[in-house]
């Protein structure tokens, strides 16, 4: 399998007054519109700075002004940009930490998740890991089940994520290896050979885990 060359942007979301009115001259009258219906003032500030942001990132990377990049919507709500379709593009945020990341030529998603505890971490483990991954996570030791439940949720969201489906697709079916955790042993036979999808941790430090999920087009 051919490399892919992916571009990470890593920042925090401030979602400060000042710079709000900035931000919402980037984005485009969906964005906008969308924005004003948002009545929570903080959550509104926080999807205008990360939308303002992913402009500015995908900006550089074709080299032309954020405002007037075409972002569209593909079938299952994945978006994608209309004059650069080649760039595959994903985000997430969790708290106050958002991450971007870009390539060519791929498919790719990306998830964060801060590891915050759960009353019900063993019923989503029931529900939405396969029986390996079921199997090797109750075998952990108390102390890692939290981190490692969450290791498992943000490789798999990164997939679900790639392939423009996202969960729907079906946590439990895209199946990690437990004992080689990226890798794949699994995964809905719409989307290819396990083999052709790669996951990269990412480093985000604290109680936050990461993950991408990519494949080259063409495989």
């Amino acid at each position: 399998m051919d490399s892919v060359e992916i571009k990470l942007w890593q920042g925090e979301i401030t979602a400060t007054e000042a710079d709000y009115p900035q931000n919402l001259g980037i984005l485009d009258a969906t964005e906008q519109q969308y924005a004003e219906g948002i009545k929570n003032e903080q959550f509104r500030k926080r999807y205008v700075e990360i939308h303002a942001r992913l402009r500015r990132v995908l900006g550089e990377n074709v080299n032309a002004a954020p405002e007037h990049l075409r972002i569209h919507k593909a079938e299952y709500g994945k978006p994608f940009l209309v004059d650069y379709p080649d760039l595959a593009f994903n985000l997430s945020h969790t708290a106050n930490k958002m991450v971007i990341v870009t390539a060519y030529h791929c498919d790719l998603g990306v998830d964060i998740e801060q590891c915050t505890p759960r009353k019900n971490l063993a019923a989503l483990v029931d529900k939405c890991f396969a029986e390996e991954e079921k199997t090797f996570w109750q075998q952990l030791p108390q102390s890692q089940q939290l981190r490692a439940f969450y290791q498992f949720w943000t490789r798999k969201e990164a997939f679900v994520k790639a392939t423009g489906r996202g969960i729907a697709l079906g946590l439990n079916e895209c199946v990690i290896n437990p004992e080689k955790p990226l890798e794949w042993l699994r995964i809905p036979n719409a989307y290819g050979q396990a083999g052709d999808w790669l996951i990269q941790e990412i480093e985000m430090g604290g109680m936050v885990c990461g993950a991408i999920a990519f494949r080259k087009r063409g495989n």
